[in-house]
């Protein structure tokens, strides 16, 4: 507690200068009695304390036991290890054998491989679902107790984790500071422009195991790996219907039981229960067309859009007529053409 009160009731006589720790003072002291009591046998080197000539004996021996965790090169002091140890400030020294992640820490290291063994030690008291980490845990908790800590001191909504709260904070500010380079448009949030960079580029980082379809997001990946699982483990406490996507019982949840529509358009105030439908209205503002045939350049809004355009250039008809196996480019096409085996007028 003294570090706190800044107290130091220990008073040198010669001197008046304070400490807080007796042993500070008793060290001290040897200043005004010039008491080297500690002798080296080999240099016949004295020295005032017993530390002191601990680390003075290394000098003698060439032991060295301060070593580096990075390339067990080894100190005799462990100001020169710390030194040392800016040289590895840049590297990431800590390897995964799996996938050759590298991290500059060993115990980031070690987080990350939980990821291939599986291994989750923190377990829920309440649910018994385990997680990896001890904050997913915390984090999950809150579910349980209902606690939303963390407050906007704007509209007075509050979330469970900080980091929401950071990221619905950017609805009241507007501010959208990450800008990509090709299109310049702009995003409130840096994982979003990460996101998005993968439209220009192509790139596909996401692969699954099982049939080596690859995506963009990984929790595109997350749902389409649900298909060949079959998996349905996301249940509605209402009325106990389940989903493969946490995305569909949202939706579930907002257009059966609670008829919410949070996501709203800043430009026209239309409102969305969902803020992928969100995202899909504002290219309409945007004018952005980010799905691009790769055999004739002409771009798309939405990838249905764009599936049905490939079949001009392939030929395909992939609507089949059950009653007398015609085929069509368009599903509505099929559509009109099932009225002249029903009867109906079309």
């Amino acid at each position: 507690m003294l570090i706190h009160t800044g107290e130091k009731p220990h008073v040198c006589d010669l001197c008046n200068e304070s400490f807080r720790l007796k042993g500070n003072l008793i060290r001290h002291i040897l200043i005004h009695t010039e008491d080297n009591s500690h002798l080296c046998d080999v240099s016949n080197k004295s020295l005032r304390e017993k530390g002191a000539l601990n680390k003075h004996m290394f000098v003698h021996t060439g032991r060295k036991f301060h070593v580096c965790d990075v390339c067990n090169q080894s100190f005799k002091q462990k100001s020169a290890l710390k030194k040392h140890l800016l040289n590895h400030a840049w590297q990431k020294p800590y390897v995964c054998e799996m996938r050759n992640n590298s991290f500059k820490g060993k115990c980031k290291l070690k987080k990350h491989m939980l990821i291939h063994t599986g291994e989750k030690t923190h377990m829920c008291e309440v649910c018994k679902k385990s997680f990896r980490l001890k904050g997913d845990l915390i984090r999950h908790i809150l579910i349980h107790t209902g606690e939303k800590p963390h407050l906007c001191e704007v509209c007075n909504r509050s979330f469970r984790q900080k980091g929401i709260l950071n990221k619905y904070m950017l609805i009241h500010t507007g501010e959208k500071p990450y800008v990509c380079e090709i299109c310049n448009r702009t995003f409130s949030q840096k994982s979003d422009l990460s996101k998005h960079r993968l439209i220009h580029t192509g790139e596909k980082p996401h692969v699954c195991e099982i049939c080596k379809s690859s995506f963009r997001r990984k929790d595109a990946l997350n749902k389409h790996v649900l298909t060949h699982t079959r998996e349905k483990p996301h249940l509605c406490e209402i009325c106990n219907k389940s989903f493969r996507q946490k995305g569909a019982l949202n939706k579930h949840m907002h257009i059966i039981h609670t008829g919410e529509k949070p996501h709203i358009c800043e430009v026209c105030n239309r409102a969305f229960s969902q803020k992928s439908d969100l995202n899909k209205h504002m290219l309409i503002h945007t004018g952005e067309k980010p799905h691009v045939c790769e055999l004739c350049n002409k771009s798309f809004r939405r990838k249905h859009a764009l599936n049905k355009h490939m079949l001009t250039h392939t030929s395909k008809k992939a609507y089949v007529c059950q009653v007398c196996n015609h085929s069509f480019e368009q599903k509505a096409v099929l559509n009109k053409h099932m009225l002249i085996h029903t009867g109906e007028e079309p």
